[in-house]
């Protein structure tokens, strides 16, 4: 049995670029999301699994910098005379 449509605040349409324009509903086939200005329809979990990961500063950046000290400085205190 489908669910009710329910609108997605501030959701924008990849298509139409129209914001609160999208309802999502349920039915046996799985989820769905649909613009009501343009009638694009998505299911979702399809277009999640071909998106591949993001590629950030913490996953794309190999840490080949070199961290080996190269020089020691040392400060020597004031004499206490």
């Amino acid at each position: 049995m489908a669910s009710p449509k329910r609108f997605i605040a501030g959701a924008v349409c990849p298509r139409c670029a129209e914001m609160d324009k999208i309802v999502m509903y349920a039915t046996d086939e799985g989820q769905f999301r649909e613009c009501v200005a343009c009638g694009y329809k998505e299911r979702q979990g399809d277009a999640e699994s071909e998106v591949a990961e993001l590629d950030t500063r913490v996953n794309s950046k190999k840490n080949e910098d070199d961290h080996t000290v190269k020089q020691v400085v040392f400060f020597k205190a004031g004499s206490d005379e």
